[in-house]
């Protein structure tokens, strides 16, 4: 029987994000054993990861370090601290930075985002339809929907950023 890993639980979503870098498991035990300084094995690391041993939060950042390395898996590695966050209570958002200098125009970038916060709100308005059909929403279904929840709040955030520069510089340009 093959586990399911969820990416609204923390250490699902570290699990997820180390696998998805290159070399996975393996590579990630080799990474904590050379920064650490102190031999891990895979099957260890695996034991931690599925929550069968205890996991410290020095070895959870240094393998969200081992991801944010990998390009392909990069955009993986707070993915962890999003779920822990949103476990806790607490909700917060993982905003790339903004480009050296801002936008040439910050009223055509808050435009483009503006688009783009409205296509993923109509994405969102049909998966939550899908998801609440039938009364109940499962991990699956929830999996589809928070990264799309995020993602909407990214743009949020990335708007406001617009909108603060565009003030701050006097107007659009």
């Amino acid at each position: 029987m093959t586990c399911h890993y969820t990416m609204t639980y923390w250490r699902d979503a570290l699990y997820n994000a180390v696998r998805a870098a290159d070399g996975g498991i393996e590579a990630a035990a080799q990474f904590l054993t050379t920064r650490r300084d102190t031999s891990i094995h895979p099957e260890s690391l695996r034991r931690k990861l599925q929550g069968r041993d205890t996991l410290d939060v020095d070895m959870a950042v240094l393998l969200a370090e081992f991801v944010e390395k990998d390009a392909a898996a990069a955009a993986r590695s707070n993915d962890w601290l999003l779920a822990l966050c949103a476990q806790e209570g607490l909700h917060v958002d993982d905003v790339p930075p903004p480009p050296e200098g801002g936008w040439a125009c910050e009223v055509s970038a808050l435009q483009s985002k503006f688009m783009t916060i409205s296509s993923k709100i109509g994405k969102i308005a049909a998966v939550t339809a899908q998801t609440t059909q039938d009364g109940r929403i499962e991990q699956e279904e929830a999996d589809e929907l928070v990264p799309l929840l995020r993602a909407a709040r990214v743009i949020l955030h990335r708007m406001e950023r617009n909108v603060l520069r565009a003030v701050k510089t006097g107007g659009a340009q």
